[in-house]
């Protein structure tokens, strides 16, 4: 918080042609020194910088979910952490400083968050069972179209209840407190969603790629309230027979 909206911000491009911004790599850093005092024998994946370690306990990092907003002054970013254990994600923290938010979630022990009053409360998915009465976020749409998927979000935005581009992780937050019934996104890192998982399942949901599988590493995810997850898929990969990839 001490760097963001700042008008000397460090920032530089990445290899991808994204931006890393000085905060990132300092978050990055700190939360690696926490676990190497704290759990040194634990494994830990970065965006920032990779990988160290190995075993069944490896914790993924991103230090800045979000950036490019980040750098804008726009306060939808997060720090994420998760642990998974034998590659399965068993505890997410999704902190948003900016909008004094966090939510966490463990396995079996429920889903949770604090609001900037400092009250905490259990959260869980909403019960809409139609897709006329659904709220989905689709992240971007220049996403969907790289991803060859375009006519199946035009064909999602026509059969929902509302539509929206929310982006990144806060829409899945969203979902797990039972404001939305839906997030998917295409091109996302194992750092980018194995925090979100243990939330959005832990209350209530389900996470899965966007073919359904149960990968968290297959660089697509789709989340919903589980009631509607069967319907989501089936409209999505109707219309996705149709799909066109755009030339790359």
């Amino acid at each position: 918080m001490a760097r963001f909206d700042s008008g000397d911000l460090d920032v530089s491009a990445k290899a991808d042609e994204s931006y890393v911004t000085e905060a990132d790599l300092a978050a990055e850093r700190e939360i690696r020194a926490i676990l190497a005092t704290e759990r040194p024998d634990d494994g830990v994946l970065g965006e920032e910088y990779g990988s160290r370690g190995a075993g069944l306990r490896r914790w993924v990092i991103d230090p800045i979910d979000g950036t490019h907003n980040y750098l804008r002054g726009i306060p939808v970013w997060a720090t994420l952490i998760a642990l998974t254990v034998d590659g399965a994600p068993t505890v997410g923290v999704v902190s948003q400083p900016a909008i004094g938010r966090r939510w966490w979630a463990a396995r079996s022990a429920g889903a949770w968050t604090s609001a900037p009053d400092g009250r905490v409360r259990r959260i869980h998915v909403s019960d809409v069972s139609t897709l006329e009465r659904a709220s989905i976020s689709f992240q971007s749409i220049a996403q969907w179209a790289g991803a060859g998927h375009l006519p199946a979000l035009l064909e999602l935005s026509r059969s929902v209840w509302r539509d929206r581009g929310y982006g990144d992780a806060l829409p899945y937050m969203w979902l797990a407190e039972g404001r939305l019934e839906m997030v998917a996104e295409f091109d996302v890192k194992e750092y980018d969603i194995a925090a979100l998982a243990p939330i959005v399942t832990e209350a209530g949901g389900r996470f899965t790629a966007y073919d359904g599988s149960d990968s968290l590493i297959e660089g697509s995810s789709l989340a919903t309230n589980g009631v509607l997850h069967s319907a989501f898929l089936d409209l999505l990969h109707a219309t996705g027979a149709r799909d066109v990839k755009e030339p790359a």
